[in-house]
């Protein structure tokens, strides 16, 4: 079944295996290479706003919302709602990134209702950046990060112009409750 995707609060298991995950060069720099038990503990505390995104019972990624999807260097003093997403590195560059982030915008929009939608973006990630102007966002900086070197990309998009086709391009169900519908 492929309209199957769920977005609920990111639990202790779920923060596990995706601070497991590891991404081939030049994706790397998206591998967690803190403190595993730090980043659970932080990634599975509702005040952080991890999500997880599971396709048939399975994780597939994960989404935060607010200050986590932020990266140190920017300006983001634009009130909008930051969005962090990362999917599972075996599921990367096969096409279902629209399908995915549409998910998780149509859940931001549904959960916060902000007046705009921001991302912060590698530079080097053209896959990504281009899967995010196609779902209308716009790059307004370019910076380095002050904590890595590396060069980020802020992207905006106005709140509410998420474009849902059908299940394929952003269905998903929204389980609050914690209950990930495994049974």
């Amino acid at each position: 079944m492929i309209d199957d995707l769920t977005i609920t609060p990111m639990d202790v298991a779920a923060a596990t295996l995706v601070t497991s995950w590891r991404y081939p060069p030049p994706y790397e720099i998206y591998s967690l290479d803190e403190d595993q038990a730090m980043l659970v503990a932080a990634f599975s505390h509702p005040a952080y706003g991890y999500f997880q995104l599971r396709q048939g019972g399975a994780l597939v990624g994960f989404c935060c919302f607010g200050d986590e999807g932020r990266v140190l260097g920017g300006d983001y003093t634009t009130p909008a709602l930051d969005v962090g997403i990362s999917m599972r590195p075996d599921l990367t560059g096969r096409g279902m990134g629209r399908r995915y982030m549409g998910a998780v915008l149509a859940f931001a929009e549904l959960r916060f209702c902000p007046p705009t939608l921001r991302l912060t973006v590698a530079s080097f990630n053209l896959r990504a950046r281009q899967l995010y102007a196609r779902l209308g966002f716009r790059s307004v900086q370019q910076f380095v990060s002050l904590s890595s070197g590396r060069e980020y990309q802020v992207m905006l998009r106005a709140g509410g112009a998420v474009e849902l086709d059908g299940p394929a391009q952003g269905g998903y169900t929204s389980q609050a409750n914690g209950d990930d519908g495994d049974g």
